[in-house]
């Protein structure tokens, strides 16, 4: 069974996500109730949330709305990664508010669609090394370049689990290695980032196949080894490349050969302790 580690939810008449203007191929409203449909078809027998850049004065709200979908009998929603502004004054007292939600799992900023220099800003560390002691993961979403600034992060907070989305969010349909190779085997030097297998069809090109992701896949596996990954859909970002069913069918295909423990780290057991969902 899976464990998906990355869903988004789109519901347009209660929040309002600014950057979907700009990518029409999902700009419309995706539901629980049509993830769930095929994903328990597929093996996924819990979710977490992954926010999804909400305009800031709805980032409660957002949380709130899929803590209050994970009450419906048999959702499989385990807990959510909220979304956070670490480069603001008010961030404490928002970091403590989620601290007393046992929903709230994590934080994620979305950083390559802002400035470097806000990731690099003495108030944003500052906040990120309130993390410590919190038992709380920050994910990372960076492009290749911008590996370096998630590794400056990285390296500030040592005691804070850190997980690094999307394989690094390689180019692969222009096949791009360099410098995600690099940067990939750099970040994963650190013991306290993970890697999140997810998402990466939406960044292959319509004509991908398994051995077009294999080279990013298994480098980012290779990297970080079996124990530091976790999976992710990007649902309904996958669906840019084939959707839900046929990014666990590519995946499936690319642990031919791989035990069943490493299957199972991979899909299912290292999300457990890493989001503390036991």
């Amino acid at each position: 069974m899976i464990i998906d580690t990355h869903l988004h939810l789109i519901d347009r008449s209660a929040l309002r996500y600014p950057w979907l203007a700009g990518v029409p191929a999902i700009n419309r409203d995706f539901s629980y109730e049509e993830y769930a449909a095929e994903a328990k078809r597929v093996g996924v027998e819990r979710v977490l949330h992954m926010e999804v850049d909400v305009d800031p004065a709805d980032i409660e709200a957002e949380t709130a709305r899929v803590e209050s979908q994970s009450r419906q009998p048999g959702s499989m929603l385990a807990g959510a990664i909220a979304s956070c502004r670490p480069e603001e004054a008010n961030f404490p007292a928002y970091l403590d508010r989620q601290r007393a939600n046992p929903f709230v799992k994590g934080f994620r900023r979305v950083l390559h669609v802002v400035p470097d220099d806000v990731s690099e800003g003495g108030l944003f560390r500052e906040n990120i090394k309130r993390l410590s002691g919190t038992g709380l993961v920050f994910d990372l979403v960076v492009l290749p370049h911008q590996i370096p600034k998630a590794i400056a992060l990285v390296d500030l907070a040592p005691d804070v689990m850190f997980v690094l989305d999307h394989c690094g969010v390689p180019d692969i349909k222009s096949g791009a290695e360099h410098p995600w190779r690099a940067h990939m085997s750099e970040i994963a030097r650190r013991p306290n980032v993970a890697a999140k297998v997810s998402g990466v069809v939406a960044y292959a090109g319509p004509d991908w196949t398994v051995e077009t992701l294999r080279p990013y896949v298994e480098h980012t596996i290779g990297a970080f080894g079996w124990d530091r990954v976790v999976w992710g859909s990007d649902w309904p970002v996958c669906t840019l490349g084939g959707g839900l069913s046929t990014w666990v069918a590519a995946t499936q295909a690319l642990l031919t050969g791989c035990g069943d423990s490493e299957r199972d780290r991979l899909l299912r057991s290292n999300a457990v302790k890493l989001w503390r969902l036991e």
